[in-house]
């Protein structure tokens, strides 16, 4: 007799682990709270425009290769991608940027124009990132973070020095440029932490970036969670919509299921996608691993004000991934990190996906997704929004030397109380734990519960950690798991 399985949230993580669980032979049923998959990954339609409303960046393509190879599949059975070039575009002052190319000879010149004698360290940089990334995605992130001994390896041991000195100290002490500071610094951003806090190791994301170059996938992100959802269908994973879970039962230290919209379900297993924080509050407190005093002191990733936006016109002088660090970039993390509060002068990303593919709006119209990083827990009412949206709309005004507030068609915003009303996000993070030295791999909450027999969970608040390539490589680490320690 095969074994229930219940998931609980259709993100990246949830739908990887159901396809590996499914094809291992469980009955696998995934419950998600709001009436569209995907988790943060959904899309959003208005007026023949289209918003990827969370991940917009396709970064480390190798994972999902890899992922799909495991069914046998490849990425193109179900989208197309294209490598973007430029990758991205990074502002500095009005019509002063640097536009990053879609190769390594390219950018190790425009380093060298701007400053003399970079390019020989970036070539230094990027061999160690290489190298880091090789053991990352072969000896350390499809650990299970159960055990200390999972970072001990022969690579890891030679390289122990990375992980007690910053990603920010070894850029600054070889780079004087402010500009390409802050061009290395940014990867690090999609680990959720500040470049000063995240060990030097973690400069394989500039390989990712630099090394395997930006992507799109054809018809945006959404098409990769169809991809991931068409998969689970064909291995007969049951998704069901408008779910939410308002229990998890547990009976004599064993998960006997879940109470969703008050309704009981039985399972022999049970697997949160859902927000780790939020999830243990769905238990009775003799069976929660973490005290609110736990998740209180732990470092969080940024929150974000975003923007989706139909502009009447094409813009001028932007890419399809462009990055605006007019201000200070220490200053704005201070205000993310160490003092939360509203920043004065924030620094801010914006998406033109229409750039590249025409069915993200009308013709001659323009979509554009801006992103501003917040600290967690801020006060969030509608008329700070409003404040914020002027400030990033006339500071792209001005750099990019065109009028733009008149073609404004319509604009949407999402924040700190939408993350914490659509997906129970502790203090409405956008992006989970983020990965400093205190919280890395064994030190990230556990994704296997020691107090509850058969409770697992898995996405951007256990291991491996935030990103999109981190949540599929943690639904494949949690199904591990499940097979490990459960029986059908």
């Amino acid at each position: 007799m095969k074994n229930n399985i219940i998931i609980i949230g259709s993100g990246f993580s949830s739908l990887a682990a159901s396809s590996y669980l499914a094809k291992a032979g469980y009955n696998v049923t995934i419950l998600e709270k709001n009436n569209a998959i995907g988790g943060r990954a959904r899309k959003f339609d208005k007026d023949g425009f289209k918003f990827d409303m969370g991940p917009t960046w396709y970064w480390m393509p190798d994972v999902f290769e890899k992922f799909f190879l495991d069914f046998k599949k490849k990425p193109s059975d179900y989208y197309q991608l294209e490598k973007l070039s430029p990758a991205y575009q990074v502002y500095f002052d009005t019509l002063n940027s640097i536009t990053i190319p879609d190769n390594l000879e390219d950018i190790y010149k425009i380093f060298e124009d701007e400053e003399k004698g970079s390019s020989v360290f970036l070539k230094k940089f990027l061999k160690a990132a290489k190298f880091n990334y090789e053991v990352a995605i072969n000896d350390l992130v499809y650990k299970p973070g159960e055990s200390i001994s999972e970072l001990i390896t022969f690579s890891t041991i030679a390289k122990v020095n990375q992980f007690f000195k910053s990603i920010s100290s070894d850029i600054r002490k070889n780079i004087k440029s402010k500009k390409l500071i802050q061009i290395l610094e940014f990867p690090v951003l999609f680990l959720g932490a500040k470049p000063s806090n995240t060990p030097s190791f973690y400069n394989f994301m500039n390989y990712a970036d630099f090394g395997l170059g930006t992507w799109h996938p054809k018809g945006g992100m959404f098409e990769v969670v169809k991809a991931f959802v068409d998969l689970a269908f064909s291995l007969n994973v049951t998704i069901r919509v408008n779910q939410n879970v308002e229990k998890i039962v547990v009976e004599k230290g064993k998960v006997k299921g879940v109470v969703v919209n008050n309704e009981f379900l039985d399972a022999d297993i049970v697997i949160s996608g859902a927000d780790y924080q939020h999830t243990e509050t769905l238990l009775d407190d003799k069976h929660r691993m973490y005290s609110q005093k736990y998740w209180a002191k732990k470092t969080f990733a940024p929150s974000a004000l975003l923007f989706y936006v139909g502009f009447d016109k094409k813009l001028q002088n932007v890419c399809h991934h462009t990055l605006f660090f007019d201000t200070d970039f220490d200053v704005h993390a201070v205000d993310i990190y160490d003092a939360p509060k509203w920043p004065k002068d924030p620094l801010f990303y914006a998406s033109f996906p229409s750039i590249t593919d025409t069915s993200f709006a009308p013709k001659g119209k323009e979509a554009a997704t801006f992103l501003i990083p917040l600290a967690p827990g801020l006060t969030d009412i509608p008329e700070v929004r409003e404040e914020y949206f002027t400030k990033i709309i006339k500071r792209l005004e001005k750099l990019t030397n065109q009028k733009l507030e008149k073609d404004i068609l319509f604009k949407e915003s999402f924040c700190v109380n939408d993350f914490k009303t659509e997906y129970n996000s502790y203090k409405g993070n956008a992006y989970g734990l983020a990965n400093t030295l205190l919280q890395t791999a064994v030190l990230r909450p556990n994704i296997r519960s020691k107090k509850v027999k058969n409770l697992f969970f898995t996405g951007q608040l256990t291991v491996p950690g935030p990103g999109v390539p981190p949540a599929i490589i943690s639904g494949k680490i949690v199904s591990d798991l499940v097979l490990k320690h459960t029986t059908k």
